[in-house]
């Protein structure tokens, strides 16, 4: 119970951290940014605090399977490190500030290619972008990017190369999947599948087609642009995070439905062995 709390208290203090940093080294935008930055912060941590500190899941899925959440958050804590850096200035101010955006630069010119996402991104943006803007675009887009694939590699090496989760033990589908419900709507295996598979499409999709509703966003809701520094980071985060972490699910569901199925057949197997 005690390091049940304990642990909660500490994911919620990351999560704070992370929240409230683009508005600490960034500065808030206009008079109450910085309230609504640390409401946001606040709100979120008591989100973690709640969720993990319950004996029962409520929300978050794969709490009992780690490290899926962690891989995620580090994910996600990188991004938007990476973006706040880009997103400071084009000059090189700390050892830290140099590695990022040198980084950043080289995986730009990189992954820049025709119809790739990073391209696809820098094209979506607002037909009176300045050129700053859309260097630190193209750069933060790539950067991201190449975070998100480097996180889905790693979760593919571990779920084949170190079958996950059957490491951690037996999996539970009540406590990891809280929000699927194993007893409505047929079998079990296909409904899984079939989720898998949509989150995995979508994932994919999403890079090429964010980048349009974000230059509706920009025309419509002028006050809401990537020349706010901190939208930029978010908006740069939120593009590459989310698909990869659909993506991400995706995957985990295709697997704990591998796993099940290769429970019914060792149980069909003993049953015909004993009879």
């Amino acid at each position: 119970m005690i390091s049940r709390i304990f642990g909660a208290a500490f994911r919620a203090m990351l999560v704070f951290s992370m929240v409230v940093l683009p508005a600490l080294m960034l500065g808030p935008n206009g008079a109450d940014g910085a309230q609504i930055s640390v409401l946001v912060a606040l709100l979120a941590a008591i989100f973690v605090f709640a969720e993990y500190a319950s004996s029962y899941p409520s929300v978050v899925e794969f709490r009992h399977a780690p490290p899926f959440n962690r891989m995620r958050f580090v994910m996600l804590f990188l991004m938007v490190i990476c973006m706040t850096v880009i997103s400071q200035s084009n000059e090189t101010s700390g050892v830290l500030d140099g590695v990022v955006l040198r980084g950043a630069s080289a995986m730009g010119r990189l992954l820049d290619l025709p119809y790739s996402p990073v391209r696809i991104f820098v094209l979506g943006l607002p037909a009176d972008a300045s050129l700053d803007l859309l260097q630190r675009a193209r750069d933060g887009a790539a950067l991201v990017y190449a975070l998100s694939l480097t996180a889905l590699g790693t979760f593919v090496l571990l779920v084949h190369g170190y079958d996950w989760p059957s490491r951690n033990g037996a999996f539970n589908v009540w406590v990891n999947l809280p929000l699927f419900d194993p007893t409505t709507g047929g079998d079990v295996l296909p409904r899984l599948r079939r989720d898998g598979y949509l989150n995995i499409a979508a994932g994919v999709v999403l890079p090429f087609l964010i980048p349009a509703f974000i230059r509706v966003a920009a025309g419509v809701f002028d006050a809401f642009t990537l020349f706010d520094t901190q939208a930029f980071v978010w908006t740069m985060v939120a593009w590459a995070f989310i698909p990869a972490s659909m993506i991400m699910r995706g995957i985990a569901m295709s697997r704990v439905a591998d796993l099940i199925e290769e429970k019914r057949r060792r149980a069909y197997a003993r049953a015909q062995h004993a009879g």
